[in-house]
């Protein structure tokens, strides 16, 4: 026999071998999906509930209603502080006092020669002394530092002794009836803001609590970032914050866009599909299966959607795993049925609630 005859006949022998390998593993494979789908279909799921909220994610910083930086409007040695950092003080108190001797020296000289005017009777001089005694009352007036309005000094930093240059800051006052933030949201999401819209925000120094708040104002035109985003700077307010929140504090939240909306999910294993749409079968307490019609939309990797249907919480369907039929696909939601949470973008419309 020639060498090219045993080369042919161990080809053949090869392929035989293969062949065989590739027929045994193809019954073995075919044997276990099917064992597979009988055990997937003997299964049962239970229909459960999520919560999901659409909203629109910000973050930002919260500011006092009032804020007034305490000032020195003079030069001058401080001869008198009437308050202390954390004190309640009144609109038009007075808290800090500079030395006023050279200006009540200037305005008692005035004062003469006022008097003296008048006995010489020069009209135009008695104006012009009024008009000057004015101008020192204002600088003797300068003297002070007050409030502007009633609030709380949030830091006070001066003592009797201290030499201040006028702009001088010695502490600042603020009044937090409510508190403030001005957030940014996209241009995507601009189109679903509304004045009075509810806004739950949580705050570092206070991780347990979600703090409520609401949407004041937005302004209509967009703005231009640096990065080259085009947002909106929208106005919430928090009134009545608790006093552990402080102007400048830190916070991220989330503005409701509509009332949080309870939806219904089944396995994708319980969910099957026919020319005359989706189904599921319920197993009945007696252990018989109820065929029911629903309306279905996938959500996430793992659940669909029920949209419609006579199911509810707690149902236990059997497990179908049956692939859709060709042709068909889930039936579509109607325009007002609710969002799929995981095929939504930034400010993510739906999504799932905080538990």
């Amino acid at each position: 026999m020639s060498g090219a005859k045993k080369s042919k006949k161990f080809l053949l022998f090869l392929v035989l071998v293969v062949l065989i390998f590739a027929v045994i593993w193809l019954t073995v494979f075919i044997s276990n999906k099917q064992e597979q789908k009988k055990i997937e279909k003997n299964a049962t799921y239970v229909v459960t509930k999520e919560i999901v909220k659409n909203v629109i994610e910000i973050s930002g910083t919260v500011e006092a209603a009032k804020s007034q930086s305490l000032q020195a409007a003079a030069d001058g040695m401080v001869m008198a502080v009437y308050a202390n950092e954390g004190d309640s003080v009144k609109k038009g108190q007075v808290l800090v006092e500079l030395d006023t001797s050279s200006q009540e020296y200037d305005i008692a000289k005035i004062d003469y020669d006022i008097a003296q005017t008048r006995i010489n009777g020069n009209p135009k001089e008695l104006e012009l002394k009024l008009i000057q005694k004015k101008s020192l009352e204002k600088k003797l007036e300068d003297r002070k530092i007050i409030a502007n309005f009633s609030g709380i000094l949030a830091d006070f930093n001066v003592a009797p002794g201290d030499y201040l240059e006028a702009k001088d800051s010695v502490g600042t006052l603020v009044e937090r009836s409510y508190l403030k933030s001005y957030v940014e949201v996209v241009e995507t999401d601009a189109p679903k803001l509304a004045a009075n819209q509810i806004v739950y925000c949580t705050f570092p120094s206070y991780p347990d609590h979600t703090v409520e708040g609401y949407v004041v104002s937005y302004p209509q035109v967009g703005t231009l970032t640096s990065r080259g985003a085009s947002i909106v700077q929208v106005e919430i307010r928090i009134d009545n914050p608790p006093k552990i929140i402080l102007p400048n504090y830190s916070f991220t939240g989330q503005i409701q866009i509509t009332p949080p909306q309870t939806i219904l999910l089944a396995p994708k294993e319980a969910v099957s599909f026919s020319p005359k749409g989706s189904f599921v079968e319920k197993v009945l307490k007696d252990g018989k299966k109820e065929r029911v019609t629903v309306v279905a939309e996938p959500y996430g990797m793992s659940h669909f959607l029920i949209t419609q249907g006579a199911i509810q919480e707690g149902d236990v369907l059997a497990g179908l795993s049956l692939p859709p039929v060709s042709g068909t696909k889930p039936v579509n939601k109607k325009k007002n049925d609710v969002k799929n949470p995981m095929m939504n973008g930034f400010g993510n419309g739906m999504q799932p609630a905080r538990r």
